[in-house]
């Protein structure tokens, strides 16, 4: 399976923000959407960034509670690893272990076209898995 596959299946929609977002104003997007990351866009929708829950505990752990008030800019994470439509799942986990993230933007011609989390590819391989039990099962009854 690919990545297109699998925003086929749970959507495309992706959390973005303004690096001139608050990271108040992002950690409530954050709460209020229950997601862990949301992408820093420019103003043409490029991807420049990526706020997760991590980097907000960092930045408050470092510098207290009043840099809830300052820019995303300041925060994020700028060397942001994307992944193109055409990836595997198998090469998702790959990135996503050696790179220690949870979030992956997808992006396709230069545009924002999706976002994968650590929780869409373990729910895919669970059920890649169950699947494969469920083949092993039967052709062990029928066979």
């Amino acid at each position: 399976m690919n990545v297109a596959t699998l925003l086929k299946a749970k959507g495309r929609a992706v959390a973005t923000a303004h690096a001139s977002t608050t990271l108040l104003d992002i950690s409530v997007a954050l709460s209020e959407k229950r997601i862990g990351a949301i992408v820093i866009v420019d103003d043409h929708g490029g991807v420049i960034g990526i706020v997760s829950e991590r980097d907000l505990v960092r930045a408050i752990a470092s510098s207290g509670q009043q840099v809830l008030g300052r820019p995303a800019s300041e925060f994020m994470t700028r060397d942001v690893t994307i992944c193109s439509l055409d990836r595997t799942i198998e090469e998702l986990m790959e990135m996503m272990t050696k790179g220690r993230f949870r979030h992956l933007p997808v992006v396709e011609s230069g545009n924002l076209v999706g976002i994968i989390s650590i929780g869409d590819v373990v729910k895919h391989h669970i059920a890649e898995v169950e699947m494969e039990v469920s083949a092993m099962r039967d052709y062990l009854a029928t066979g």
